[in-house]
């Protein structure tokens, strides 16, 4: 086989690279279940006509073909799915009968998405998902709670740079632009997606397309002074009111209601709030799916800005329905490969050692292995992660072999009774490789301090 190259758009992660991904995946899972959702998996495939139902999803899609696919369109009928979302409101139709409501879950999966490869954006990369979901009502607490579990989520994973989350709602804007007159579904769609843009283009470029979309100047003026409103509290409200004027935000129940809404979510997050950690109302945000009907999510990465969103989601009212019932539900997704990829790539981020093991288990000679592989199995029971000594070198090659994988400690097995052996002890000895110190330890007892068991993420420049 000759050389391979690398695939563009689907990243692969060296063994200390992939270790901070696990942590930040373990982190997650464990927060996620600290706050009552249930983890699933759902396939990775869906119907065509169930992927690309809702929004402007069609270039994304990578079908699915078998080698010898014979059906005149030249492929199976099928796609690899694009987001969580999706599958998800297909799973629940279909196992509704089994889900307790409001049903709360979380996924850790792959995604593909058929899209130019770029800085954070990949062909193949993992999401982390959290919904809740009722049947026919969805009280507007929940859009608290999802906010709430996400933030307490990235919190923890505290190698992360400071991060915004930006927060808005449709409901206001939809009833902001109709109090403007604004009142056609489609032109509304067309001016959220203008406004959409505004963290990649300039206001002046989107002033031109939103008058060339058909709207007078002033209100085009107007619609960019909304999406500039930009508030930490819950005076958005306000900042509203004396843009639109009092008499519009009380003649639209719609607006009235996005406005508590919002309001509710900064109050419910406040506490969550730090140097590190904002929570803001930016009338800005609109999210490019057309399935979100009120709260929507956006997050900005300090430092890290032009990856744009690194977390997402919003409330979907209708979603997922069987014609019979309606399944409301609100949900927010981090992107996983989207923030670790960039960070070991650009920070050098890595965890401080290549594998798990937290002690090498030395090997006097290939007669011992009995015995050093008894030690392992000791260490192991206890929930220490450990490996036995490839091959029976030097000792010093040992401890080399320990130190280039960055496993912090040594294990000597006791030598046969009667005898002290080369560590000139008739007991195990353990040594830890950094600080040099070689101690008596029982195979049964010893523990190593607990922040060696694993392996700790650090950037480069610390290790």
């Amino acid at each position: 086989m000759s050389k391979p190259t690398a695939l563009s758009g689907f990243p692969e992660l060296l063994p200390a690279q992939r270790a901070v991904e696990q942590q930040v995946l373990d982190t997650l899972r464990e927060v996620f279940e600290l706050h009552g959702f249930a983890g699933i998996e759902t396939r990775a495939v869906e119907p065509l006509d169930v992927l690309l139902r809702k929004g402007d999803t069609a270039k994304e899609v990578y079908l699915l073909r078998r080698l010898h696919e014979t059906a005149e369109e030249g492929h199976a009928g099928f796609g690899l799915h694009f987001d969580l979302t999706v599958p998800f409101a297909r799973y629940v139709l279909e196992h509704a009968g089994h889900l307790e409501f409001p049903f709360r879950r979380y996924q850790l999966q792959k995604v593909w998405r058929g899209e130019r490869p770029q800085d954070g954006r990949f062909r193949e990369f993992t999401q982390a998902d959290i919904d809740v979901v009722g049947r026919d009502v969805l009280p507007a607490h929940h859009d608290v709670e999802v906010t709430r579990v996400m933030v307490d989520a990235l919190r923890r994973l505290d190698f992360l740079p400071g991060f915004t989350l930006q927060v808005n709602n449709r409901k206001l804007v939809v009833g902001a632009y109709a109090a403007l007159g604004l009142t056609e579904p489609a032109v509304v769609d067309e001016v959220m997606r203008l406004v959409d843009k505004l963290d990649k283009l300039p206001a002046a470029e989107v002033r031109t397309q939103l008058v060339a979309a058909g709207l007078d100047d002033a209100t085009a003026g107007t619609v960019l002074d909304l999406a500039g409103i930009v508030t930490p509290d819950d005076t958005v409200a306000a900042r509203v009111a004396d843009l639109l004027g009092a008499d519009a935000v009380a003649g639209s129940p719609l607006l009235a209601e996005g406005l508590d809404e919002l309001s509710s979510l900064l109050r419910g997050v406040a506490d969550l709030v730090d140097d590190r950690t904002r929570v803001v109302a930016d009338l800005s945000i609109a999210r490019g799916l057309d399935y979100y009907t009120g709260t929507v999510f956006e997050t900005r990465l300090d430092g890290f800005e032009s990856l744009g969103s690194i977390c997402s989601g919003g409330r979907y009212d209708a979603l997922a329905t069987d014609g019979r019932t309606t399944y409301p539900g609100v949900g927010i997704s981090f992107g996983v490969s989207r923030v670790v990829v960039p960070l070991v790539t650009r920070t050098g981020l890595a965890a401080d050692r290549s594998v798990p093991s937290a002690v090498l288990v030395a090997l006097t000679d290939e007669d011992s292995r009995p015995a050093s592989d008894a030690v392992a199995a000791a260490l192991r029971a206890r929930r220490i992660p450990c490996e036995v000594a490839a091959s029976a070198q030097r000792f010093g090659k040992q401890i080399r072999y320990a130190e280039r994988r960055g496993i912090p400690y040594v294990w000597f097995p006791a030598p046969p009774a009667g005898t002290t052996g080369t560590t000139g002890s008739g007991a195990h000895q353990v040594k830890d490789i950094r600080s040099g110190d070689q101690v008596d330890a029982d195979p049964a007892s010893w523990t190593p301090p607990t922040e060696d068991l694993r392996p700790r993420v650090q950037a480069k420049e610390q290790q």
